[in-house]
């Protein structure tokens, strides 16, 4: 018999942390899943950590490194099941999190998009997401962009949706080096509302060395010009890009890119920006890196280089 839910874990160099990722989702309250875990050509001993984990449940495919879109393709092709959960091979689950996200599915089977609040996991402190919005019971219905404005409600380890929807959506975009779940989410928001769940059920493990943490090549960004055609006719996209064109232009300056930095800057309507991000677009070189090294040293996520 098919299982409820496909959880298709990515992985790229996660020893130090895959078996207390795939331990948060073998001890799930809600036990009727499968897991198919991708090794996207790992050169340290994650695959010896996952072989070493006894479980009928995973499935263990292992490929050469061609990057997190087509590694978590692949993944959504394996599945079996009609709902996909993703989970990076560093983050972790609430053992709560199959049975909250099942109970939402039952509460509204006419939805396809399935989330959960998220907190950053620090080593030394867990820091909550910070939402742009309030809802008054733990389960409601939100439009993707107008309620990401500040932490966006989709992530890659907080993310169940229904198979189908690829049909509409399309996969991840292996063209995007870093950024390429932004790029699905804008997509998965043109075409579906998201059943969000007020409870932190999902940890974003915070790792200095790890790549999502030091990507900080503007090429490998997504450019936000796939939906210029959208951005027209829908406002609440137009402002959440531009909330994302934003730190690209920081990233730009930092990294004395004017090209790219007058490309994003002049792409993007300033009245959608809040006073702070005003002010950082406005703001030399060395105020922004002093600003971040600041940041740095309260051991807080940074987006951009600290130096």
């Amino acid at each position: 018999m098919t299982p409820f839910f496909s959880v298709v874990v990515t992985v790229y160099n996660k020893a130090e942390f895959i078996k207390e990722t795939l331990n948060s989702v073998l001890q799930q309250s809600f036990q009727d899943f499968e897991v198919i875990i991708i090794n996207d050509g790992s050169t340290d001993n994650s695959k010896t950590v996952i072989e070493s984990i006894e479980d009928k449940r995973i499935r263990l495919i292992s490929a050469s490194n061609q990057g997190a879109s087509l590694a978590r393709n692949r993944g959504i092709k394996e599945a079996k099941c009609n709902y996909i959960a993703l989970l990076d091979g560093d983050d972790e689950w609430d053992k709560d999190y199959l049975k909250y996200i099942h109970h939402a599915i039952s509460a509204y089977p006419e939805y396809s998009i399935f989330t959960t609040a998220v907190a950053h996991k620090y080593s030394k402190k867990i820091v909550p997401a910070s939402y742009s919005f309030r809802q008054n019971k733990m389960t409601s219905i939100h439009n993707f962009f107008e309620s990401s404005l500040d932490h966006t409600i989709l992530t890659s380890s907080s993310i169940v949706f229904k198979k189908q929807i690829i049909e509409i959506t399309g996969y991840f975009d292996p063209d995007i080096k870093s950024g390429q779940d932004t790029d699905l989410w804008i997509r998965i928001g043109l075409n579906y509302d998201i059943v969000f769940i007020d409870k932190i059920l999902a940890y974003y493990r915070f790792v200095a060395k790890s790549l999502s943490n030091t990507t900080f090549n503007v090429g490998a960004k997504p450019k936000f010009d796939k939906y210029l055609n959208e951005e027209q006719e829908n406002k609440s996209l137009k402002i959440y890009v531009d909330r994302n064109r934003f730190p690209l232009a920081i990233l730009s300056k930092l990294n004395n890119d004017q090209q790219s930095f007058d490309y994003y800057k002049n792409s993007l309507d300033e009245n959608h920006l809040v006073l702070k991000q005003k002010l950082l677009l406005k703001s030399p070189k060395w105020l922004i890196k002093l600003l971040l090294n600041i940041k740095s040293l309260k051991g807080e996520k940074l987006y951009y280089p600290k130096s």
